[in-house]
C-alpha cells in the first residue's frame, strides 16, 4: 500500500461490547451511523460503524472469552468515569430534544437535555447498550477549535 492510500491522523474509538448487533443497532438508530465493516470468528465479533462523513470510525469489540474474561467484565462494567462519552453532533435541537425524549422512554437517558453555554451549547446524555454513555448535541463548535488550532500551525 503506498502512503496516498493510508488514514493518517485519529482515525477510530474501539469499545468492548456485549453484543456486537445489539450496539450497533444503537448507533444506528441514536447516533445515525451505518454499518462499514463487521467480521467474526469463535473467540471475537467486530463492528464498525461511521456517520460516513469522514474517515473515522467507531469500533466496537466483542470477545467471547471463558468464565474468568466474562467475570471480569461483570466486576469492572459499572466502572466508567462519569463524563467519559462519545459525541455526536445532530442538526437540531428538537432532534436532540425527540432521541432524549426516545431513550427517556427506554430506560436510558442519562442526562436529559440542557443548554450548557458556549461551546457546549445543548447536549442531552444516554446509556448505550454497555452503559457507554452517547452525548447528543446541536450547537458545539469542534470544528472552530478544529480550525483555530490548524491556523496556529
Amino acid at each position: 500500500m503506498d502512503n496516498e492510500n493510508l488514514d493518517l491522523g485519529l482515525t477510530h474509538i474501539a469499545l468492548h461490547v456485549c453484543n456486537v448487533e445489539a450496539s450497533v443497532q444503537f448507533y444506528r438508530e441514536y447516533a445515525g451511523l451505518h454499518d462499514i465493516h463487521s467480521r467474526g470468528d469463535d473467540q471475537s465479533c467486530v463492528g464498525w460503524i461511521s456517520d460516513l462523513k469522514r474517515p473515522f470510525g467507531l469500533v466496537l469489540l466483542q470477545r467471547r472469552g471463558g468464565p474468568v474474561r466474562r467475570w471480569l467484565a461483570n466486576q469492572l462494567g459499572g466502572f466508567r468515569p462519569a463524563l467519559a462519552h462519545i459525541g455526536v453532533a445532530l442538526s437540531s435541537r428538537a432532534e436532540v430534544d425527540v432521541l432524549c425524549e426516545k431513550a427517556s422512554r427506554e430506560g436510558i437517558l442519562r442526562k436529559p437535555p440542557r443548554d450548557a453555554g458556549h461551546p457546549v451549547n445543548y447536549y442531552g446524555m444516554l446509556a448505550d447498550p454497555d452503559g457507554n454513555n452517547l452525548e447528543l448535541s446541536f450547537g458545539q463548535v469542534m470544528s472552530v477549535a478544529f480550525a483555530e488550532s490548524i491556523n496556529r500551525e
